[in-house]
């Protein structure tokens, strides 16, 4: 993926060196180091468990704490300039900011982009208190996507998904959140859960994160339309990501039965179909996840 000296987002906030703490995650009263896939299999969107549930972000949602507010009103500085990583995620960042822009004006509509966080460990949200162990996330209630670039490493390291497109594959995703609250989408399913049981709730989590992957694949065609700067084998890289972290792929890696039920992802499978399926026409009707009779 070409991507250095493209056009890098305003939008995004450098937490890394304040605020945060706790080296772990905790689960059962056992705390367990953030740096191990055993974390990483254990929480949040890495292992299917949904990070919005996790953080109560689904369950109607609410104004920040006074301690939460207090903390996110100070100004954040930007990443330094000799930072990579973190140029890339801002490089991605733009990118969808230009697409979403476009699409929605297109539409008649206009696109409030979100704020992306860089954080290391721990940080306190408009949701909750998050972790690096949920891996990347989107908080409605700030309407901001968190990420701790330490997942990049479990990504390609513990999970087999190497690759620049890989990465961008799942900030797209975190992004696609943002565009679902845009549209309204994720104030419906909020409405929707207090009437649901458990499985219909997971059932209907799949398919608002199998939307966000549709969403993914509709920024990347509009992006190697516009800007010709993917490679022989990035969308592979992007479609081997879906594939490892389906719900079925992550539960068999973990030495655990296949319960379908307990999917809030969607299987491989099917994270390869909507991701492909947007890729391939660009259009957001394409993406209704919600009435199609088969995932």
């Amino acid at each position: 993926m070409r991507w250095e000296g493209n056009e890098q987002s305003e939008n995004v906030e450098d937490r890394r060196s304040g605020g945060g703490g706790g080296g772990g995650f905790h689960v059962g009263g056992r705390g367990i180091g953030i740096g191990t896939i055993a974390v990483a299999l254990i929480a949040g969107w890495i292992f299917g468990i949904n990070p919005l549930t996790v953080l109560g972000l689904l369950s109607g949602g609410g104004d920040p704490a006074p301690q939460v507010q207090q903390q996110q009103q100070g100004p954040a500085p930007k990443p330094p300039a000799t930072d990579r990583e973190a140029a890339f995620v801002s490089v991605v960042l733009r990118n969808t900011e230009v697409v979403w822009s476009d699409i929605f004006r297109q539409a008649g509509g206009a696109y409030q982009p979100t704020r992306l966080v860089l954080f290391r460990g721990y940080q306190q949200t408009a949701c909750g208190a998050g972790q690096s162990a949920m891996g990347p996330f989107y908080c409605p209630g700030d309407k901001k996507v968190y990420i701790d670039l330490s997942f990049f490493d479990t990504l390609t390291r513990e999970l087999g998904a190497p690759g620049e497109f890989a990465r961008a594959y799942v900030i797209a995703h975190e992004v696609a959140h943002h565009v679902q609250d845009e549209l309204g989408i994720t104030g419906k399913v909020d409405q929707m859960r207090g009437r649901l049981s458990q499985r219909e709730n997971n059932a209907l989590s799949v398919r608002v994160e199998l939307q966000a992957d549709c969403f993914a694949g509709i920024w990347a065609h509009h992006s190697q339309e516009s800007k010709k700067w993917l490679d022989p084998g990035d969308i592979e890289s992007a479609m081997n990501a879906a594939q490892k972290i389906g719900d079925d792929a992550l539960q068999r890696s973990a030495g655990r039965a296949v319960v379908p039920d307990s999917f809030t992802h969607g299987t491989s499978a099917q994270r390869q179909r909507w991701f492909g399926s947007g890729f391939k026409s660009g259009k957001v009707q394409d993406c209704d996840t919600f009435s199609a009779r088969s995932l």
